[in-house]
């Protein structure tokens, strides 16, 4: 296996199955959860959901506990194939709004605190509709009690432990196969970050430690340079930081590089071009909707960017 330090050029991360599809499960209600906000919420009607997040990740989870005919609309996040026709509730970019979600007539509005303005989730509540706030946390380590969470919000207790048991398995075969593809040499493992870029705006963010890029990161045999420098959550970009962290690899959203104007165009970001991977053009993208997901996707997702970073040009 070549040294992966040795890699130049940029890459793209592509998932072998982009969609999310599953065979209807049987379903369970009236049910009565406790949400992660500590409120009691009874569900007695799963026909028309709504599901909504900044990672995608509610949605992309109700389709793979195959309730996806049951979604009447999707935010900017969810765009795999099966939910790409859906209508949205986000404007501006991940601004919800609540005339377009209370026209859809949902029956049952799943979500989590990365998603406002917030009083359109509290007015939602106040029309009647069963509203169930999920964990907003993102990480390698929790994706099979989310789905815990929203299988049972949805009266698909049985699906979600087939979904979460199939998840585990599949996450840990994937590890496994990615430490036979990484360096185990703790000096030799790329070091890499995740930048979050919205150009158009000027906004430039590292993803440090319990962003969930920290852990996408280790999964994939690298180091994450932002939490080695004690990034936590989200951060500007500090140019000084950036370089001083050496990152060999850096991992960016598909329309966050076209929003710099691509490979070239992240190089003018303040510090980019100074760090190793600046130099050797390491840069390494994945779809919006699919890189920090944390769903079902998430097996796809490490076998994708492990083929990125250590087998470039390997059939998925």
């Amino acid at each position: 296996m070549p040294d992966p330090k040795a890699r130049t050029g940029p890459g793209t991360a592509v998932l072998a199955q982009p969609d999310i599809t599953a065979a209807p499960p049987a379903q369970h209600l009236p049910v009565t959860v406790t949400d992660h906000q500590g409120t009691k919420v009874t569900v007695t009607d799963a026909g028309r959901i709504l599901a909504f997040d900044m990672a995608g990740t509610l949605a992309a989870t109700v389709f793979g506990l195959g309730l996806g005919d049951h979604v009447v609309g999707r935010d900017v996040s969810t765009g795999f194939p099966a939910a790409r026709k859906l209508p949205l509730v986000t404007r501006n970019g991940h601004q919800l709004n609540a005339e377009a979600i209370l026209a859809l007539r949902p029956s049952v509005v799943l979500t989590d605190t990365t998603l406002g303005p917030w009083d359109a989730v509290l007015q939602l509540r106040d029309s009647g509709i069963p509203v169930v706030v999920l964990d907003s946390r993102r990480s390698m380590d929790n994706v099979g009690a989310l789905v815990h969470d929203t299988a049972a919000a949805l009266g698909v207790p049985e699906a979600g432990q087939r979904l979460a048991d199939r998840l585990t398995g599949e996450i840990t075969a994937k590890r496994t196969e990615i430490t036979r593809l990484a360096p185990s040499d703790p000096a030799r493992k790329l070091r890499t970050v995740f930048l979050y870029l919205r150009g158009q705006a000027g906004v430039y963010y590292l993803f440090g430690r319990g962003s969930g890029a920290d852990s996408l990161i280790t999964a994939l045999g690298a180091v994450d340079v932002a939490s080695e420098a004690g990034v936590e959550g989200m951060r500007p970009v500090n140019p000084e930081a950036l370089v001083k962290a050496r990152p060999e690899v850096i991992l960016v959203m598909t329309k966050g590089l076209e929003s710099v104007g691509g490979p070239e165009g992240l190089l003018q970001v303040p510090g980019v071009a100074q760090t190793p991977a600046g130099l050797h053009r390491r840069f390494v993208d994945m779809a919006d909707s699919q890189i920090l997901g944390f769903g079902p996707q998430t097996p796809g997702v490490l076998d994708a960017l492990a083929r990125a970073l250590y087998a470039p040009g390997a059939a998925g």
